[in-house]
């Protein structure tokens, strides 16, 4: 296989289709737990650590999205918790002793839902965080590589990956290593695992907003916020779930 734009798209292009394919029933499902859990008055709380927060940005606070949605991320400890900012760096994410300061800051009711990604699975702070959830009683969506997850030891001293506390598991269709077109001297280029985690997303929440339409109720959509009168939209329903949802960090 080549390496070039074009051949990046073929793989993108089939990995698209096959994810749309597998993970339909899936989506369907994700979809019927988060809308069950809006009926309630719940929220949506979304976290992914590394390039899977992009997965967290796709469903909470952005145009066409769901309103009440919040986004959890590994910088809340600094942010929100007050914790000094070199306790951030790329390890972690491992350390499961952070998901539960995490859960602790967060605006959290007994009748939100939870949608976590982790492309591997296996990190401590993500596979404990899911725990937390389902201890706690929430519903649980992951989303996750199928095929890197069963290749990895878990980092988390239950020896459990994040897709074993799920109620809804979600296959973002990406290799191991995730990235796809591979080097003559070694390695590969090409990671697709945001791509088709947004894919997924994008689906969950138009499935959500499908089934709240079919109800007769007024889905609780965002605006863009650069076209007239979006600030407007945009602030009239987030005041509904005031202390609810967090933007901005």
């Amino acid at each position: 296989m080549t390496v070039s734009a074009e051949a990046y798209l073929a793989v993108v292009t089939e990995t698209i289709g096959r994810v749309a394919a597998e993970q339909r029933q899936n989506v369907a499902d994700a979809a019927d737990l988060i809308a069950a859990a809006l009926r309630a008055d719940g929220v949506v709380h979304a976290f992914g650590t590394g390039h899977s927060e992009a997965l967290a940005m796709e469903i909470a606070g952005r145009a066409g999205g769901l309103v009440p949605t919040n986004r959890i991320a590994l910088r809340d400890l600094v942010l929100i918790g007050g914790d000094p900012a070199d306790v951030l760096g790329p390890k972690l994410e491992r350390d499961p002793a952070v998901a539960h300061r995490l859960y602790e800051l967060a605006p959290i009711r007994p009748q939100d839902v939870f949608v976590l990604a982790s492309n591997s699975g296996v990190n401590g702070a993500m596979v404990e965080f899911a725990s937390i959830v389902k201890e706690r009683g929430h519903g649980l969506v992951a989303i996750t590589s199928a095929q890197h997850s069963a290749r990895m030891t878990s980092r988390h001293p239950s020896g459990r990956k994040l897709a074993d506390f799920a109620d809804v598991v979600l296959d973002n269709g990406a290799p191991y290593g995730d990235a796809t077109l591979p080097l003559p001297g070694g390695g590969a280029v090409g990671a697709v695992s945001s791509i088709t985690a947004a894919l997924l997303a994008q689906q969950i929440v138009a499935e959500v907003v499908a089934r709240l339409v079919a109800a007769g109720q007024r889905p609780p959509v965002y605006l863009s916020a650069n076209i007239t009168s979006g600030d407007e939209h945009n602030a009239e329903l987030e005041a509904r779930y005031a202390g609810r949802i967090r933007r901005g960090s």
